[in-house]
């Protein structure tokens, strides 16, 4: 085999940043998502104090994963894993009134049981939340890892640094993208195929806000593309199906797109 391309991979390994497998870290968010919500698995009987060791293996592990990154090592990675479970009681609250939304807002929905056992746009936006609260404790990395294997199961791309309301709904969610610097309100409704995204791709714009703002109680349907740091959609408003948007909206707005569609009657043989 030729030297050089050995000597290649050689210095890459080299060069890594070290980072736990992106199963192992998935693994982790997984298991607490299921202990947060039971219903995703199988039917347990945990009391008090046995519920408080499980979270306690769980605090350990995310303490084992923030020292076995190479960029964690200058930080004080017990501190950001007990302020991280510190926290975890608001996301949870968080993620109960995402519930509550897709409850009260898909007519399909029969249970919450269904909605936490079944629903792609539930599991994404859990794995975003516990990956933003890590992103606002500066940890690297991990975050995108987390929403990165959200986004593999789900299709829904939601970059753990934008900054999202309660009240998220997700319906069917498949191909929506949530770009880094994207921030929306509460009670924001988004369907499939929906894009938060930047004008420019210009790596120089990299640390400046690229994604539009999204008000409360905004619906945005299928297929509608919403781009620019300066754009904003104002509350209450309605974005429709395959819409192109990189200019702002005022409040209580109705953006539609309109096409012509023809139908010709087939003549019968």
């Amino acid at each position: 085999m030729d030297s050089k391309f050995l000597d290649s991979i050689i210095y890459r390994q080299n060069q890594q940043q070290v980072v736990p497998s992106n199963q192992t870290i998935a693994n982790w968010a997984q298991a607490l998502l299921d202990l947060i919500f039971p219903e995703r698995g199988a039917s347990t009987n945990y009391n008090h104090e046995i519920l408080k060791g499980v979270f306690f293996e769980l605090k350990e592990e995310l303490q084992l994963i923030l020292k076995s990154t190479k960029a964690c090592n200058k930080t004080h990675y017990k501190e950001i894993s007990d302020t991280f479970f510190n926290r975890l009681p608001e996301i949870y609250r968080k993620l109960n009134t995402d519930l509550t939304s897709l409850v009260d807002g898909d007519p399909a929905a029969q249970s919450e049981f269904e909605i936490i056992r079944c629903y792609p746009g539930f599991f994404a936006i859990s794995m975003y939340r516990f990956a933003h609260e890590l992103h606002l404790l500066e940890v690297p990395h991990i975050p995108r890892i987390i929403t990165e294997y959200a986004h593999t199961i789900t299709g829904i791309d939601i970059h753990p640094a934008a900054s999202i309301g309660e009240y998220l709904y997700i319906d069917h969610g498949t191909g929506l993208v949530i770009g880094e610097t994207t921030v929306i309100g509460d009670h924001v409704k988004l369907y499939q195929g929906v894009t938060l995204g930047a004008l420019s791709v210009d790596k120089s714009k990299s640390n400046i806000k690229r994604h539009p703002t999204i008000g409360n109680h905004v619906i945005i349907y299928s297929g509608a593309t919403i781009l620019g740091g300066s754009t904003i959609i104002g509350d209450h408003s309605i974005i429709g199906g395959n819409v192109w948007l990189t200019v702002s909206v005022p409040e209580n707005s109705t953006v539609y797109h309109q096409s012509e569609i023809k139908i010709k009657e087939t003549k019968k043989a």
